[in-house]
This record gives C-alpha cells, sequence and structure tokens, in this order.
C-alpha cells in the first residue's frame, strides 16, 4: 500500500530502514524531543544516540500501514518488526512537524 505521507516521514522510514543516523538527523529540527520507551530524548546530538542504541538491541524495520492527521499531529499506525518478543508489533508513531522537519516524535 502506498500513503501520501508528509515529505520529513518519508525520510525518516527511509533512514530507519536504511539504517542511516545522518539521514535520521536530518529529519529532525534541532530541538526535535523524541519520547520513547518511557524515556524523552532532546536534541540531535541525543536523538542520534538513541536511534543508534535502539537499532542495535532491536535491528528492526518500520512499515507505514496508515497515517491520520489530528489537530497539529500526524498518527502513522506501523508494523515493526525486528529482534524482539511478540515481533511484528503494531505502534503509532505520533509526529508533530514544522515545515520540513520534525519537531516531536512519540512511539506508542
Amino acid at each position: 500500500m502506498s500513503l501520501d505521507l508528509p515529505q520529513p516521514i518519508i525520510d525518516y522510514v527511509a533512514a530507519e530502514n536504511g539504517n542511516d543516523s545522518d539521514a535520521m538527523a536530518r529529519c529532525f529540527a534541532d530541538n526535535a524531543v523524541v519520547q520513547d520507551e518511557g524515556r524523552t530524548i532532546e536534541g540531535l546530538s541525543a536523538i542520534k544516540e538513541w536511534k543508534a542504541e535502539t537499532k542495535k538491541k532491536y535491528q528492526h524495520t518500520v512499515q507505514p500501514l496508515s497515517f491520520a492527521q489530528k489537530d497539529d499531529k500526524t498518527i502513522v499506525t506501523t508494523q515493526v518488526a525486528g529482534n524482539f518478543p511478540g515481533s511484528p508489533i503494531v505502534l503509532q508513531f505520533v509526529f508533530g512537524l514544522t515545515a520540513d522537519k520534525i519537531t516531536k516524535l512519540e512511539i506508542q
């Protein structure tokens, strides 16, 4: 299924699946915030470190299934497959976007 996702999210998914931390960092605004697994990660340097840790730990891929706009959020339902119990699982990635950058990402 092809989804008409906003470009920053297309770039995020490509970087995620390509395991490219530099491309991943280019998706985010300088002051971006990520919330994942009960942690809050702030700023590009910390986001790159978080992504490298999670990729090494889970060796995962992300496949967008659907998305919806709600207020100022883009909610992308994804299938995440990797090296973890219960794989694959369905998670929601809630993005806050400004222009061509991700300002907030909450993984639920």
